[in-house]
């Protein structure tokens, strides 16, 4: 697994796994966005499957990252050489840790909470308007996620 640590490829201090992570990151959002547009041509089948596969292929990422993170030093390694004060990049690491523990509690709720309305056929139907209002809370929380994450890359690699 050496190749984590090897330079990366975006051009900043990080490390190849941290690049990795960073597009994966960026691309959240708009992978849960097309899977998304699939309930809004009322193919909840295919919206179904892709949740549930985006949402276990970023629980793989995050491993990956905290494995990453773990064996590469920790949070004090991968400061040094930033420009940023270590006490605002360390509040500003803890708001993405916090808003990113939240999304995926709210991610997860909404994931299981569907399941369990579509095996009791309220899914779509009785429960469709409560389920799109939690997803578009879910997809706020991703969102927020997203935006911490790509904010603490920057304060780490290229600050």
């Amino acid at each position: 697994m050496d190749y984590m640590f090897t330079e990366g490829f975006l051009g900043t201090r990080a490390p190849f796994f941290m690049d990795f992570v960073m597009i994966m990151v960026i691309a959240l959002p708009f992978l849960v966005f097309i899977a998304i547009s699939f309930a809004t041509k009322k193919n909840y089948r295919a919206h179904s499957l892709t949740h549930q596969w985006i949402f276990g292929i970023a629980v793989v990422v995050v491993s990956y990252f905290e494995y990453g993170v773990r064996v590469g030093g920790g949070y004090e390694k991968f400061s040094q050489g930033s420009g940023v004060s270590h006490d605002y990049s360390f509040i500003v690491l803890i708001f993405h840790i916090i808003v990113a523990l939240i999304g995926f509690v709210i991610w997860l709720k909404l994931i299981l909470n569907a399941r369990k309305d579509s095996e009791r056929k309220v899914l779509p139907g009785m429960n469709s308007a409560q389920h799109k209002k939690d997803g578009k809370r879910a997809f706020l929380w991703i969102n927020l996620t997203a935006i911490t994450g790509i904010w603490v890359y920057i304060i780490l690699f290229v600050s």
